[in-house]
């Protein structure tokens, strides 16, 4: 063990807990980047990551990090302990991954538990990832890294049942079924708690959105309040701690484009089963630039997702669908905001795509507890306006505004129109270049940015007709819009 001078540094981590060690004095005792190390500090012990500085850090100092040192509340100039020690066992198993190796129960819930008290650099993060990208995952490893994620983190426990649920894989910019299914399913007295993720790469995810009309970050026990007053509710689920280190994993797999099978299915499920689902419908989207490019692969993950389930006891439904171009006009937060409103007051411009895959996926999971509707029935169901209602309550309950209308929604103020360059019928639409256009233009951290879709697939267009506007609060922003539609054509026209 030795002593060094503490020099506080008033900046957080955000991760795994770092302290900056001198090179040189790193050098004398031994340590190398990312080791671990103990500190002592009147009878506190925590175990943190080194980093290790040339410059900043003089000989005999230690730098402290704002999150360490209000952990351990020691102040700057005072001295402190500190002591090498060996990495976790969970690094062991991830290497044993590495090598092909199948984990234990054991092995992955010690994995897990140090992702959660961030113990795993996101260098030892990024390896189990890719482990388990490249040697793929058995189901019962799968449903080991299910159970994990779940006993990590909190569980909302509600008495009644059955509770609904209804998840996507994403892949299709829009898509906001939903802000469609919930309020329709809550309006027909079924319970369904609804935990949205917030964007990673596309240009708005459900939490975002719904933000636009309400606040989305609540407590657990806020959230049973919800449930018991309008037996629905969607919010954001990084908010409250469910499922806690798939969060953690997720930051790792998006910058690496890594989606194995396994942590994709335990990821889903585990969201599920911490909200206490017991029927839950499963949107399967397949197009050539959605997650799943064939029917084969679709398939393959409805078998997955079945066997998966079963062990959880859930009853699920997988439906697979067009992901071939956008679903619903708006694409950003506050355009697809319109877009909800607009359909469930059933005005002019209602989506009308939209309302349908609504429709399809609300009637499979109502054949799930034993009702049988048409999409037609479920369709005037939604025109007849309870659904509206009922989503003016569950905004009311997460305290927005009920009496908002798509017009008091404000969009970017800067336009561009995307114009047809022939006369013709659109023929393909590119979810990448939509979604690209739409986050150049801003979206999702200008909530009033994106675009709106006039034209889809199978729509005849004349000559310099709009097929779609994009929408920005800075000028230079639509520059950037404009740079790429001269390199990239997001519609064909035939």
């Amino acid at each position: 063990m030795i002593k060094l001078k503490v020099k506080k540094i008033d900046v957080e981590t955000g991760g795994i807990p770092i302290v900056s060690l001198n090179k040189k004095q790193a050098n004398e005792l031994d340590i190398h980047p990312m080791d671990r190390v103990e500190l002592e500090y009147k009878g506190k012990k925590t175990i943190v990551a080194v980093d290790i500085s040339e410059l900043t850090i003089k000989y005999g100092e230690i730098g402290i990090f704002e999150d360490v040192s209000e952990k351990i509340n020691v102040k700057n100039g005072e001295d402190i302990n500190i002591k090498l020690v060996g990495k976790p066992d969970s690094v062991q198993y991830i290497r044993m991954k590495m090598d092909k190796e199948e984990l234990t129960k054991e092995q992955t819930y010690s994995i897990i538990r140090d992702v959660v008290n961030n113990k795993l650099t996101d260098v030892e993060l990024a390896a189990f990832v890719s482990a388990c990208y490249i040697s793929g995952m058995s189901l019962e490893e799968t449903e080991y890294l299910t159970r994990a994620i779940v006993d990590t983190g909190g569980v909302l426990k509600l008495k009644t049942k059955p509770i609904l649920d209804k998840h996507s894989i994403g892949g299709v910019p829009g898509n906001r079924v939903t802000m469609v299914l919930v309020p329709t399913i809550a309006s027909m007295g079924y319970t369904i708690p609804k935990t949205s993720s917030r964007s990673i790469t596309s240009p708005s995810g459900t939490a975002d959105t719904m933000e636009v009309l309400a606040n989305v970050s609540f407590s657990i026990e806020e959230l049973k309040g919800i449930i018991k007053k309008v037996g629905g509710f969607i919010v954001w689920g990084g908010a409250i701690n469910l499922a806690a280190a798939d969060d953690k994993l997720i930051r790792i797999r998006h910058p690496l484009s890594l989606d194995p099978e396994g942590m994709m299915l335990a990821s889903i499920v585990a969201k599920k089963a911490a909200v206490s689902s017991t029927d839950i419908v499963f949107d399967l989207p397949i197009g050539n630039e959605a997650k799943l490019h064939s029917l084969g692969e679709g398939r393959h993950l409805e078998y997955m997702f079945h066997r998966l389930a079963s062990r959880f006891n859930m009853k699920i439904d997988t439906v697979i669908t067009d992901g071939s171009q956008p679903i619903g006009n708006g694409i950003g937060p506050a355009l697809e905001a319109r877009d909800i409103l607009y359909l469930l007051q059933d005005k002019r411009k209602k989506p009308v795509d939209l309302l349908k895959k609504s429709a399809l996926l609300i009637k499979h999971l109502l054949w799930l507890v034993g009702k049988k509707q048409t999409e037609d029935e479920i369709i005037r169901y939604i025109k007849r306006g309870k659904p509206y209602k009922k989503m003016k309550q569950i905004i009311k309950a997460q305290g927005g505004d009920p009496k908002i209308k798509p017009e008091d929604i404000g969009v970017g103020k800067y336009t561009l129109d995307y114009k047809a360059e022939r006369s013709g019928r659109i023929d393909y639409i590119s979810n990448l270049a939509i979604e690209k256009i739409a986050r150049t233009a801003g979206a999702p951290n200008d909530k009033e940015a994106g675009m709106y879709i006039h034209k889809k697939i199978g729509d005849k267009v004349r000559y310099g007709q709009k097929i779609f506007t994009v929408y920005s609060n800075s000028e230079m922003r639509l520059d950037e819009v404009i740079k790429i539609l001269n390199r990239v054509k997001p519609v064909k026209i035939i």
